[in-house]
Order: C-alpha cells, then structure tokens, then sequence
C-alpha cells in the first residue's frame, strides 16, 4: 500500500501541476478561461486556481471543469460539473455544450488553459451532427465490452465528437491555448489522452470503420452509414495548431519511479515492466506470475512494478463485480496457486477500478500467499468467480479489496509483486555431511 500511495502521490496535481501553469494574459488585456476535462478535472483546476490567486493576484479567470461522478473539488472561479464515467449520460451533454459554447466566446487576447486527465474521452459528449447521444452510448458500450486497447477505442470516440480528436482546438481558434495533460495511457500519446481535443488527430477514418466492422455482434447499418458519412477530424498540419501548446505534466512513468526508489529503499530489486502494458488482465497475469515464480526460485528478493492499462473481455452473459485490476489479481493468485513469499497489489491510480462507476467502488485488491487457502475455506471456487468476471465479489469475501475512495488523479493502472528471497535451508547434522546451499541468488 505504501508503494500504490506514492505512485498516487507522484500524479497528484498539486504536485505535478504548479510549475508548468503559464503566464496568464493581463487583466485589462485579456482573460485566463479554464477547461478541465477528465476524472482530475476538479482536482487541477484548485490547484490553478490557488497558484494563480496567489501568484498573480487581480487575475480575471474563469471556466468549467467536467469530471467523473463523485470527484467534484471545491473551486473559486471554475464551475465543477459531474457527468457518468464510464458510460457517457446526458449530464455529460449538457456539459459538454457549456464547454464549447465558452470555447467559443473566447476572443484573441484570452487564454485557454486545458487541463486534461484520464476519463475524459467518456465525460466529453457532444456527438457530430447526425448521431446521438443514444448512440454515443451504444457505441462506448461495445466498444468496452470488445476488450479492444483504448487507441481504437478512442479513435472511434474523436471521429464521431465535436470536442474530441481536436476540434476543441479547432472551436478556441484563434485564441491561445496550453494544454496541461496527466497521462493515463500507454506510451503517453497526446492524441489519445482525452481522446486528444487539442492536438492534431493522427488516426484516419478507414481505422474508424475497420474497428467498427471487428465488433461482435455487428452495429446496426444505420449507424455505421452516419459514421461513414462523418468529416475527417483536423490534422497535423493545420495551421490553427500554431496557437495550441501542449505539455504533459505526470505520467505512469513518474509513479512507478517513485514507488520503485521505495521498493529499493527497503532493499527490493525493482524489476520496472513500464508503463506502456496493455492486454487482457487475465493474460497479463499469467506472465507477470512466470516471472515473478522465475525470480523466487532465482533466489532474488524483488519488486515487479508495472503500468499501463489491463483490458477484460466480456462474453455475452452475465458478468459479475471488478475492474481489470481485480481480475488481474484473481488471476495472478491462481497462476502463483499459493507460492510462498509472493504478495501482490493491483490497483487503479484514481482509486475507482471499473465496476459501477460509484465513487465507493474498490481501486483494486491484494494477493498473499493464503489467497487461494483462504478461499477454500470459505468455500469458494476462485475459476468459477475468473470465469463469471465476478473478482469484486470474491476479494469482497475474503477482506482483500482496496478502498481508496476517488484520489482525484489518474496515470492508470498500478501494479507490483513483492517477492521474498527464500530462506536459507535448515542445514543438516554434521554427521550427516554439509547440505546443499540452495538459496544463493543467481
């Protein structure tokens, strides 16, 4: 738990926002207009706003921050509005048209301050002329259960937005923006964080329909003829990019840096997998426990950190309780079936690790050696609850979930497992001759 706080920690915006904050226009020549957008939303726009009280006082500022149900911060200037995360909803509509409708009242001398985080792609509903937010819904809810990584999510998501894949950039135009980004995506892409308002989209259409037409079952014609017929989002290129600067201020890499000098401070190996990890939770952890079985019997007393973000692939049944991070752990105690010396943490960094989207949901949960013993006694079938997508329920009755409560950041998925060098063997009686030295590391 103390390596998942400074990971959180590293990413918190008070931290990591602050030196980035640009100069803000003068007040008789201009005005600063906050748009945050994303689960941190509220969370930046306090700290911008104390710095700026602060720093330059008499400030003229103002604006909207868009976040995820339950991560409202109080603010002083930026109004803070809450929208259904991960499944768009009307709330986040009605947000969305009052973002654009202030993108487009700026004038030459304002300055636009974007503050994205994770979360944003879902929070930001405004669909191009000819779809819906019915259909928006549709869309994001297959899209998730498909299990596809969220680069093709998210390129669906810009092509069929008015704020997303840079037409929030396009509507500030010709007004300066900067952009100010927490990266909860592998590889840190600015065009996917957020599904990318303000950057050039670099995904073309073709990709749109290709995901589209990979689906199962198939989406209505109907609908997949509107997108078709959709324009092409702004590309790099464009000259409206000349006025929008862009710069990312925390990632997965610092959070698993900091967690890291810890693991080592208390005399772990960290063994870093980055932060750029995608792929199915359960897949992810049969690898991550071949390695971490690997290390143990090497005799190496060490922390496998990782990042990135785990994906599930629902069937066309009934699923049960958990995010990725607790299927992962459920995964991962089966695959290590008990190993001794072998604990293990998945957590999502802003606290709320899928499930109902209720700022009470679990972060993630905890693995032990007693997992799997614990379970049997309490009669319960760790497979049968892997199979049903039903992990929240089964840590639930063992005691082993993290609860957090929403952190008001987000660099993604944290995970570690701490590994403990074996103990030396009891060495036998002398008479009996030396025994094998078996805990010597490789």
């Amino acid at each position: 738990m103390r390596l998942y706080d400074a990971a959180v920690k590293d990413a918190m915006p008070g931290h990591c926002l602050p030196p980035h904050l640009p100069v803000p226009p003068e007040p008789e020549h201009g005005r600063l207009v906050i748009f945050a957008i994303g689960k941190a939303a509220a969370s930046m726009a306090a700290v911008a706003e104390d710095w700026y009280d602060e720093h330059y006082p008499g400030t003229h500022i103002e604006g909207l921050a868009l976040t995820r149900y339950g991560h409202g911060r109080p603010t002083r200037h930026v109004e803070v509005l809450e929208a259904g995360h991960p499944i768009p909803d009307a709330a986040g509509e009605a947000g969305s048209k009052r973002l654009l409708r202030l993108a487009e009242w700026l004038g030459p001398e304002d300055l636009a301050l974007v503050l994205l985080s994770g979360g944003g792609s879902a929070l930001t509903v405004q669909p191009m002329q000819g779809l819906t937010l019915e259909d928006e819904i549709f869309l994001t809810r297959a899209l998730l259960a498909s299990g596809k990584p969220i680069g093709d999510i998210n390129c669906v998501r810009k092509h069929i937005s008015r704020i997303k894949g840079g037409r929030l950039a396009e509507t500030i135009h010709p007004a300066r923006s900067v952009t100010l980004a927490i990266s909860d995506v592998a590889g840190d892409d600015p065009s996917t964080i957020a599904s990318g308002p303000t950057v050039p989209d670099t995904t073309a259409k073709a990709r749109v329909m290709a995901v589209l037409d990979s689906l199962t079952p198939p989406i209505p014609e109907d609908l997949r003829e509107r997108i078709a017929a959709l324009p092409e989002t702004p590309k790099p290129g464009d000259g409206m990019f000349s006025h929008a600067v862009y710069k990312l201020v925390a990632s997965g890499t610092g959070s698993l840096g900091a967690a890291a000098a810890i693991a080592r401070a208390e005399g772990y190996e960290p063994i870093a997998l980055g932060d750029a990890i995608e792929g199915e939770a359960r897949e992810l952890a049969q690898q991550h426990a071949a390695r971490a079985l690997t290390a143990r019997a090497g005799g190496r007393k060490a922390a496998i950190i990782s990042g990135g973000e785990a994906g599930v692939t629902f069937g066309g049944g009934e699923h049960g309780r958990g995010g990725p991070n607790q299927e992962y752990a459920l995964a991962l105690a089966i695959a290590l079936n008990g190993a001794a010396g072998i604990s293990a943490l998945a957590a999502d960094t802003d606290g709320i690790d899928g499930g109902s989207g209720a700022k009470d949901d679990p972060a993630g949960a905890i693995v032990t050696p007693s997992t799997l013993a614990r379970a049997r006694e309490k009669g319960l079938d760790p497979q049968s609850f892997l199979e049903r997508h039903d992990s929240g329920t089964f840590f639930a009755e063992l005691g082993d979930l993290v609860k957090t409560g929403p952190s008001y950041t987000n660099v993604n998925d944290f995970r570690v497992i701490l590994i403990e060098r074996p103990e030396s063997p009891a060495r036998e009686k002398p008479e009996q001759g030396p025994a094998e030295d078996r805990s010597s590391p490789l």
